[in-house]
């Protein structure tokens, strides 16, 4: 989204909504790829879909990926939700809900999914309360082809369940780890993008 661009018909909003829960799940499922990195060195600061409370938490983003290296960000991500045994950050639904993994939400989101027609892809490790994975089954929901699955219904169902439970909990726990540069910077623009969504579906209500 440029300047020259700005958001203006439902369709170029609901295409930044797409777009912008794939750039999450990028940034959260691994180590973001050196070309992504450079693209996000050269984004522009304005919000990446409508409203202004976007803004500022994108320009400190963008602003904190300009002041970093690939090594560093990669080396943050590890610190932060990889390494061997328990990571200090967790990525997964089921703990933030339940304080454990593998628990009874992970078992209502595969109930969930499985009503939509959607299923995990076996060859990745994750289990599908992972962020990532929500943020992609969003995108899909906004940006699918199936307009029985694809729906502003659906995706308030999906997110009101499966998402704003329990996402500003994880934003928060990335933000106070003192090793957070890069993710804090990222956590800080997700829990504002997730305040505006949640905000978008309460005047559906």
């Amino acid at each position: 989204m440029n300047d020259q661009i700005p958001v203006s018909s439902a369709l170029d909003e609901e295409t930044a909504r797409a777009e912008v829960y794939g750039l999450l799940a990028a940034l959260y499922y691994a180590p973001p790829s050196a070309e992504l990195l450079s693209q996000l060195r050269v984004a522009v600061t304005e919000a990446p879909a409508a409203g202004g409370f976007l803004e500022e938490p994108w320009r400190q983003f963008v602003g904190t990926v300009r002041t970093l290296s690939d090594a560093q960000v990669a080396n943050e991500y590890d610190a932060l939700f990889g390494g061997v045994g328990k990571p200090d950050v967790y990525l997964f639904g089921s703990f933030y809900l339940s304080g454990f993994l593998n628990e009874k939400p992970l078992a209502a989101l595969r109930g969930d999914l499985a009503a939509l027609g959607l299923a995990r892809d076996e060859t990745m490790p994750e289990t599908e309360d992972h962020f990532a994975c929500v943020c992609e089954v969003m995108r899909y929901l906004i940006a699918g082809d199936d307009v029985e699955v694809a729906n502003l219904t659906q995706q308030q169902k999906f997110f009101g369940a499966h998402v704003q439970p329990w996402v500003p909990a994880m934003c928060e726990a990335i933000t106070a780890h003192p090793k957070a540069q890069f993710y804090a910077a990222l956590a800080a623009f997700t829990a504002a993008f997730v305040s505006v969504e949640t905000q978008g579906f309460d005047l559906m209500a």
